[in-house]
């Protein structure tokens, strides 16, 4: 099932709600039962990992490729 953030109109408040696609845009009960509106943002989101065309490397303890560094074939 999808997350979805909903922004409140009144002070900013975000939060995140798994629903059915089919239920993305329906109204939101104000979870602290203020009678807020809320209304659906745009999510956005980044992913780690090495940029294209940069070399393969190690940080920590554990490699970007989510293998410990003892398993990783690519350091």
């Amino acid at each position: 099932m999808p997350q979805y953030e909903y922004m409140c109109e009144d002070d900013g408040e975000v939060i995140t709600l798994l629903r059915p696609m089919r239920d993305a845009d329906a109204p939101v009960d104000d979870p602290a039962g203020k009678g807020r509106r809320f209304t659906r943002k745009h999510s956005v989101f980044g992913v780690a990992g090495s940029p294209v065309g940069q070399a393969h490397v190690h940080t920590g303890s554990c490699c970007p490729c989510g293998k410990p560094q003892s398993q990783c074939g690519n350091g």
